[in-house]
């Protein structure tokens, strides 16, 4: 056995064992092991063809492109609400027609009413129930637009609360439903799902895997978590996650969630994507008017509070490791709460405060008089009470964590916010940031974040991912304009 042939049956077995790692579901599995080995083959043993430049690989790479395949209705977009801008109507009336789809759009391009709307269509064609799951308060918040715009949402908490038409509930009641029972399914801020167990995952996909008409709502996917987009295409049923990442992905390097394109699979797999998904930053995305979509300035400002050095050290080092994150934020908490409460306490302004520990949105709510502070050990009747009322301007000052609040609420009625430390976490920032930045916010938007003279290292991170983000979306982008042409 040549060398290059037992390099490939060493990598088979370890892909096997990590495909095969914590999945219940190991549908495809098999196949996609053999088209990775079979790959992995002709990529390395096979010459190109004398004539032409495709080479052997690239023809079969052509015969097994997969793309996902229509499994809805075609609907007049006249006969759709008329509420729609035209940007919309064109993925409402798209997102019909495949029957299972994605909508990753930016936050305040009208997602809730686009699901809305497709929600009623579904019903309409299908009779029965459609039921939209939704982070909680957002449910409210669904219905409150539904009157708006003429699509009456009925609030429930159970099977029995059930009517026939659009249905909306939390993720947290799912289990109180016969799922079987609904025509047509909504994920509201549906990467919301990768902050839940596997379980609870799982039973969000197996409860729906036989429902028809399936559609899943989010802004930008987190980059480079392409664990998030697998998660998006077992819910459609289009790939297992597992699938997915055999056919597009090699593993790289000794943690199960490292994982990177094949090169030659770019291109092929954002068009896999493409073919279920629509993504947009702006109407114009999809050759639409940006008229009305022009977002304010985000200004985003950091301020530094000093610690004292570590032991050994005339100045304080910059922490590397997790633990070292973790005890220069601990240590650096009575500061920046001094320096944070300072600010909002002499603004009139409304002020969303965002942190990840509980010591901080505890500390700093107690050092603003009128902040009210909503954490996971309140109730659920405390919870909604104050995230709908901060849309209305009661409390003045909210203080949350944004696995709490961070997916789906409107508040472009505030435009100051304020961070207690950074997180590595792009994606949990970039929605707390866009609960606030968002299409219909008439005012810039003032991000503060308070950090310890030792984050560089986190600051670096988050910056980086940034990019990273911008990236990923053009090439999103990019494939999805080819897909709507």
């Amino acid at each position: 056995m040549t060398p290059e042939m037992s390099r490939i049956l060493h990598e088979q077995a370890m892909a096997r064992d990590l495909l095969l790692d914590g999945h219940q579901d190991q549908r495809g599995l098999k196949q996609c092991v053999e088209d990775w080995v079979m790959e992995e083959v002709i990529e390395t043993t096979m010459p190109k063809k004398k004539t032409g430049t495709k080479s052997a690989y690239a023809d079969f790479l052509i015969k097994k492109r997969r793309l996902h395949s229509n499994n809805g209705f075609v609907v007049n977009p006249s006969h759709l609400p008329a509420a729609l801008f035209p940007f919309q109507r064109h993925i409402v009336a798209w997102a019909l027609r495949l029957g299972r789809a994605n909508i990753f759009a930016d936050c305040g391009l009208g997602k809730t009413l686009m699901q809305l709307a497709w929600s009623a269509a579904v019903h309409e064609h299908g009779g029965g129930s459609v039921l939209i799951l939704a982070p909680l308060a957002v449910a409210q918040q669904t219905a409150r637009e539904g009157l708006r715009f003429g699509l009456p949402a009925n609030i429930c908490r159970s099977q029995q609360d059930v009517k026939p038409g659009i249905n909306i509930t939390n993720y947290e009641m799912l289990h109180a439903f016969d799922c079987a029972q609904f025509t047509g399914v909504v994920l509201d801020e549906s990467s919301i799902l990768k902050s839940y167990t596997g379980q609870i995952r799982n039973q969000i996909i197996e409860a729906f895997a036989r429902t028809k008409y399936k559609l899943a709502c989010t802004a930008t996917p987190s980059p480079n978590d392409f664990m998030e987009l697998g998660n998006h295409l077992e819910f459609l049923g289009t790939m297992t996650r597992t699938a997915m990442l055999a056919t597009y992905f090699n593993h790289d390097g000794g943690e199960t969630s490292k994982w990177k394109i094949k090169g030659h699979a770019e291109k092929p797999f954002w068009d896999f994507i493409a073919s279920c998904s629509v993504m947009l930053r702006n109407p114009s995305d999809l050759g639409f008017s940006d008229d009305g979509y022009v977002l304010p300035q985000l200004k985003r400002h950091y301020h530094v509070v000093s610690t004292e050095a570590q032991s050994g050290f005339l100045f304080p080092v910059e922490a590397g490791d997790l633990s070292e994150r973790r005890e220069s934020r601990r240590i650096s908490i009575p500061e920046r709460v001094e320096r944070g409460s300072e600010m909002v306490n002499k603004s009139p302004e409304q002020w969303l405060i965002w942190g990840d520990l509980n010591a901080e949105t505890e500390s700093i709510s107690d050092a603003i008089p009128d902040a009210v502070e909503v954490a996971g050990a309140h109730s659920n009747q405390h919870k909604e009470k104050h995230l709908l009322g901060f849309a209305d301007g009661d409390p003045r000052v909210l203080a949350t964590k944004g696995k709490i609040a961070g997916f789906g609420m409107n508040w472009q009625n505030c435009h100051n916010m304020l961070r207690m430390g950074l997180s590595d976490s792009h994606e949990l920032m970039y929605q707390e940031e866009r609960r606030c930045w968002r299409f219909g916010q008439e005012h810039d938007v003032h991000w503060h974040c308070f950090v310890s003279d030792r984050d560089g290292a986190v600051i670096r991170n988050v910056e980086r991912k940034r990019n990273q983000a911008a990236e990923m979306a053009a090439e999103m982008i990019e494939a999805m304009r080819r897909a709507h042409e």
